[in-house]
């Protein structure tokens, strides 16, 4: 049997976990005190997902960047291939919230919105 402990992100208390797994299947997490804990903890050990935020150029506007983030999370393992599809990308202004600066990043199926409003 394998053991994994974690820190739950699932909410604000924090709470440490110990996810117990037996040939790739969770058996039981234990140590939180919330329903979202316990499903964190199983899929963290399965499959973990993360949201990514950054920022990207933008031309002819009152701001030379905007911040952007995924639309949902992502793979974890890639992250490095979503910031590398971001990295020279310019958009034009203006530029308002929820804008899709670029879809099915790294062959995701999740696009990058723009998470702040730039004028020109």
């Amino acid at each position: 049997m394998e053991t994994r402990n974690l820190i739950c992100i699932g909410c604000p208390m924090g709470c440490p976990l110990t996810v117990r797994l037996k040939d790739g299947e969770v058996l039981a997490v234990e140590g939180n005190t919330c329903k979202r804990g316990a499903e964190y903890g199983k899929k963290e050990v399965t499959n973990p997902t993360r949201i990514v935020t950054t920022t990207v150029r933008v031309n002819g506007g009152t701001e030379n960047m905007v911040s952007v983030k995924t639309r949902e999370d992502i793979p974890k393992d890639k992250i490095f291939d979503c910031i590398r599809a971001l990295r020279n990308i310019t958009i034009p202004a203006p530029v308002h919230i929820g804008d899709v600066i670029l879809h099915d990043v790294a062959h995701t199926g999740v696009d990058i919105v723009a998470t702040k409003n730039i004028e020109r």
